[in-house]
Order: structure tokens, then sequence, then C-alpha cells
């Protein structure tokens, strides 16, 4: 074992050199780890919410979504279409008409982000599982029906049980603006409230649903769609996206489910870095203890470097002693940290033992424990401490 070593770690665990000094190194080293363990927990919690956001998009977004490059909507029609049917690789296809319409319910009105979808998306719709009144249904025998989002039926007052129709307004393809005024050129379509959705906030405040044909009827299409909506039997991988945009041609934009929600996962990585960064400046001021520590402990030990210095050991030797003090206290911290985080966060993940607040729609706090965070807490917390160290040093040296 290296001298500089050795002496570095008795000065951290010899009981006879306990005291104030000695209190310090560890209390340096017990900030560490609550801060690390910390560290560790709150991107974990992190992690958590933004699985749950991912969940919902995932329950409203397809695995691949087909748009056309020019224009607003398309017939599915062609060989490339017809392949897509007998596509292997593809579980469900859904045609779908998206577009912002002037909704008015009960004398109040709103705008709303209406979606027209086909059979299939109403019989296999993943959106049945963020239902929180009625049920979700588009047609009651010949009657067309809507599921609409839980903030903006509280904004207009609807309730899945009252008779009153919902009216959606678009105006008409091609109309000019009569003299009986602009109301006049709009086309109206009316549906039934059937269910309402909570999906996110976002998203509830203009979500409407409702059947492909009162849409097109609305927009004045026949056979056209805005959107081809396609679940995947594995995962929306790059060679899957390749192939189906070689399928399509250029004149479509296939999209995975990240590339649909762009803004918004890429609002999320900055949000969590910010967190990271925010947590790690914490954590360099947690550090500083040790530069105290380091300093306080040179002074004290001016006899010990003074009895190496006789014996023959350089400036050299002598620094790196209290470098190697200053390494042990942080590496302490940050393993003690990282066991205590993960221990805290597998427990929660498993148990859910700290609870939500009443109202909450989760029972407990969620957490995802993700190997990559730990790598990057363990990078950044060694550099914080090893810069700390590093600066305390040359001090200690002059002694």
């Amino acid at each position: 074992m290296k001298p500089d070593f050795y002496i570095a770690r008795r000065y951290l665990v010899a009981r006879k050199s306990l005291g104030v000094i000695h209190a310090i190194s560890w209390l340096s080293a017990i900030g560490m780890a609550v801060g690390t363990a910390a560290l560790v927990l709150i991107l974990s919690v992190y992690n958590g919410f933004d699985r749950v956001i991912e969940d919902s998009i995932s329950d409203l977004s397809p695995d691949v979504l087909v748009t056309p490059v020019h224009g607003k909507y398309f017939v599915p029609e062609g060989p490339a279409f017809d392949a897509l049917m007998d596509d292997p690789r593809i579980a469900q296809i859904c045609s779908i008409v998206e577009e912002e319409v002037f909704i008015s319910y009960g004398g109040k009105q709103e705008l709303a982000r209406a979606k027209g979808v086909d059979a299939v998306y109403e019989q296999e719709s993943r959106l049945r599982d963020h239902v929180v009144e009625g049920s979700f249904s588009l047609h009651d025998g010949s009657l067309p029906q809507a599921a609409v989002g839980a903030t903006l039926a509280r904004k207009l007052g609807i309730h899945p049980h009252f008779v009153e129709p919902l009216v959606l307004y678009y105006p008409r393809r091609g109309a000019r603006i009569p003299l009986a005024g602009p109301a006049a050129a709009l086309g109206s379509v009316k549906v039934s409230p059937s269910a309402l959705l909570s999906v996110n906030a976002t998203t509830d405040e203009e979500l409407l649903i409702v059947p492909l044909e009162q849409m097109r009827s609305l927009l004045g299409l026949d056979d056209e769609v805005s959107g081809i909506e396609l679940r995947l039997t594995g995962t929306a991988d790059r060679r899957t996206l390749r192939s189906l945009q070689e399928l399509l041609g250029e004149e479509f934009l296939v999209q995975d489910r990240y590339q649909q929600q762009s803004d918004l996962y890429k609002m999320m990585r900055y949000e969590k870095l910010a967190i990271f960064l925010i947590l790690l400046f914490v954590m360099l001021i947690i550090a500083s203890n040790i530069f105290g520590s380091l300093s306080m402990l040179a002074i004290a030990k001016q006899e010990d470097m003074q009895t190496l210095r006789a014996l023959g050991a350089d400036g050299k030797l002598r620094r790196r002693i209290f470098i190697w003090e200053g390494c042990l206290v942080s590496l302490v911290g940050l393993a003690a940290g990282l066991v205590v985080g993960v221990v805290l966060a597998l427990l929660q993940q498993h148990f859910g033992l700290v609870k939500m607040p009443g109202g909450f729609f989760l029972q407990s706090y969620p957490v995802v424990l993700q190997a990559f965070d730990l790598l990057w807490i363990t990078l950044g917390v060694g550099i914080i401490g090893l810069l700390i160290t590093l600066l305390s040093a040359p001090k200690a040296d002059s002694n």
C-alpha cells in the first residue's frame, strides 16, 4: 500500500485523531451521501412522472402516424396502402380526420381539436382506460356520439347523461360570406356526449373524439382522411420507419410517437437536465465542507508533515495525502448515497411508501430507477469532490 494513501486512510478512520476536525470530515461525507441520495430519488421520481406522461400519450398517439407532405387531406388508396394492409408488422390501421373546430353546448362556446375516427379505432382504442365518466362509445345505434376531454367538458358543462347535443361548427369548403352573415357559411353536425376522458392537463382542454363520418360531413369530405394511424406488433425502430417511408414514398411523412410529440419530449429532457444541474450546484455547496475540513486537517497535522519531511518525503507526497483524504471523504459519501438512494427508490417503486396528496389519480409517487442516471450522478458528484479536493490540497501543502 502506498504511504500517502495509507496515511490518508488512517487520518479518516483512526480513533485517536477524533475531534472537531475528524467530525467535520465525517459530516462532509454524510452531507455528500445525503445529497447523492437526494439526486437519485429526485431524478427517479421525475422519471416516474415522465413514464406516466408517456403512457398517457401512448394511449392517444399511435406507434406510427402517416400524413401527407403537401396539403391536409388525401385518399388512402393505391398499391402502397394495399401493402400496408398485408404487412405482418402492422397490427391495426385506423383512418382519422383531425381539425380545429368551434363547438357549442348549452349556450357556451369553445374551440376544440376534433378527431374523427373509424370503427377500428372505436373498438380497439386504449382511451377506454382514461374514461372518468360515461362509457367510450361513438355510436348508439344510428345516433353519433362523442368522447370529450374532462377539462373541456367542465368549461362547457357537458355531462354524458344529458340529452342536449354537442354542436360542431366549421366553415363550408369554398363557401363565401353570405348576406345573412358569417354564421350562415358554417357547416354543423350534432353529436351526443357519451364519455369524459382524462389523458393529461394539456390534452384534456381540447380533446374531442367523434365518428369519422361526422367529421367528413362537417368538413365536406368524401373518402379523404388527414392521417393514417398504425399500431405495430413490435417497436417503431428506425429500420421499420425507414421501410414504411420507402413503401409510401416521398409524398407522405412517416412519424413515430416521439416525432409526433417532439416538442413535449424535448421539454421533458430539458427540464430533467435543468433539475440535474441545479442539484449538482447544491452538491457543490455541500462539498465545500471538504475544503474546510482539509484546511483544518492541514493545520492540525503540521507536526506530522514536518516529521515526514525530515524522513525524506517530498512536497508531492505530502500533497497527495490530503488529496487522498478528500477523495476518500467524497467516495465514502458517494457510495453511501448511491446505496441509500437506490434502496429507497426501489422500496418506493415496489411498495409505494410515500403516498400522493388526495385528489390525484396516482396512489403514490411514481419512481423509475435508471442506470444511466446513476452513471451521470456518479460522474457529476465524483468530479465535484475531486475539484474541491484539488483546490484545497495546495493550501494544505503550504503548511
